[in-house]
């Protein structure tokens, strides 16, 4: 038993150390594709099977470091008080919600943008993406006279996808409050439009 709990431990440290390597490297080159599994293992002083055995791939590597770095904002839409948390009124929480996927996206542009360009089939069904659309959804349905809460939170994330938010800041130069500003005004003005001509 003590042999088995050394090992865990020992996974656990090992998980830590990369994850904390990976996340250092990512910080410092241009692009994540500039970083490699080995050098990833060779800065956390592990193996790469190590890696591998922890990770299963480079695509797993970006995950787990994309999610290590999403912790605080979702500890504040779980745990709140926040803008972010269950006690703020639907329709500010969606503002809210969307502004912080924007600002993480911002945050971690070059991450963001390798993770959801990677393969791995549709970026819809990733485990990131899945999560904020069952969060955005659940939330919009709160909203009253709003149709098909389902679609309307897809269309919503579709305006903090990675690959647009990636040339309107490095390609049109927009202001990151500028398109704060931009992104509020448009869930707001997608919130107050209600059903269109012969829906409802």
């Amino acid at each position: 038993m003590p042999e088995r709990q050394s090992s865990r431990k020992d996974a656990v440290r090992n998980r830590e150390a990369v994850l904390a390597a990976a996340d250092a490297l990512f910080s410092r080159r241009e692009s994540p594709e500039d970083v490699t599994m080995a050098d990833v293992a060779a800065t956390a002083g592990v193996g790469k099977g190590t890696l591998f055995r922890a990770f299963g791939d480079r695509a797993g590597l970006l995950r787990a470091v994309y999610e290590a770095r999403l912790e605080p904002v979702r500890q504040a839409i779980e745990d709140g008080p926040s803008p972010l948390g269950p006690g703020t009124p639907p329709r500010d929480r969606v503002v809210a919600l969307l502004d912080a996927v924007l600002c993480f996206k911002l945050d971690n542009r070059r991450l963001a943008l390798a993770l959801e360009e990677g393969g791995g089939g549709s970026p819809y069904r990733a485990e990131h993406y899945e999560r904020w659309h069952g969060l955005l959804r659940a939330v919009l349905e709160q909203v009253p006279d709003l149709p098909d809460p389902d679609f309307t939170a897809h269309a919503l994330l579709a305006a903090t996808r990675a690959d647009l938010i990636e040339h309107l800041a490095a390609e049109a130069r927009v202001p990151r409050e500028r398109m704060r500003s931009q992104l509020a005004s448009y869930t707001t003005r997608v919130l107050d439009s209600g059903p269109p001509p012969g829906v409802g």
